[in-house]
């Protein structure tokens, strides 16, 4: 059975979207996994099919109702196992580790917010997970959407040329990936450095650890603390010295 992206959205058309194209895109028309978009105006109410309000306790736009975003849910409900991911800036950061669990299940079902965003009870009722791709405000959560199931899609078994690409890149080991070169060897007057070159694997595995090191610990501190933290953790735990 096909890895399922069951999409909850005002804006059906938006998907597949760039997941048609390049790994993806040759993904979803071999099978590998599917793009099920549900249009949230067909469980609307009345001649123009409503979905949203006006906000309790006043304040400006409108949010979405909990009865059209419960029968949206409760449709989608067949992709059993599936998490149910609402996109919204209030909620946590989305990491790799969230991508790879969401990938190695049967799929994932994704709520789509407008407006203000979606009435809190329906998510709790639904044990949504809230999930936000940064600290920014987009139009809806179609674009968030589209950068979860890009993340997932390419770690799908089969859909990468080589598993080591899914293994050898950033967060996976909870480090930001070293730099990368190609021919020319010498380009503008800048020289790929020479322990590339060299043909010593394990020297350049040892280089490319440090870099890693390096570019994280300068570009992202909270990471590198983390790392930090993981790495006395895990000493500790198999009894050695610190």
């Amino acid at each position: 059975m096909s890895w399922t992206a069951t999409i909850l959205t005002l804006f059906p058309d938006m998907f597949p979207g760039p997941l048609g194209q390049s790994l993806a895109g040759k993904a979803l028309n071999s099978g590998v996994w599917c793009c099920d978009t549900r249009d949230l105006r067909a469980f609307g109410f009345g001649r123009h099919h409503a979905v949203d309000d006006t906000p309790c306790g006043g304040g400006a736009g409108m949010v979405m109702r909990p009865d059209v975003v419960d029968a949206a849910l409760t449709a989608a409900s067949r992709n059993d196992g599936a998490p149910c991911v609402y996109l919204t800036p209030r909620g946590r950061p989305l990491t790799q580790a969230d991508i790879r669990r969401y990938a190695a299940g049967p799929g994932v079902t994704l709520l789509c917010g407008r407006y203000e965003g979606v009435d809190e009870r329906v998510l709790e009722a639904h044990a949504v997970e809230q999930i936000s791709i940064g600290d920014y405000v987009l139009s809806g959560g179609e674009t968030a959407a589209l950068v979860l199931l890009d993340a997932c899609v390419r770690l799908l078994p089969g859909v990468m040329g080589s598993a080591e690409s899914g293994v050898e890149e950033s967060f996976s080991n909870g480090l930001l990936e070293y730099p990368h070169y190609t021919r020319p060897a010498e380009w503008n007057g800048r020289a790929v450095p020479d322990i590339l070159l060299s043909g010593n694997h394990a020297a350049i595995a040892r280089w490319r650890h440090e870099q890693s090191e390096r570019v994280t610990r300068e570009r992202r501190p909270d990471l590198w603390a983390a790392h930090l933290s993981n790495t006395t953790r895990s000493s500790v735990q198999e009894g050695h010295p610190i």
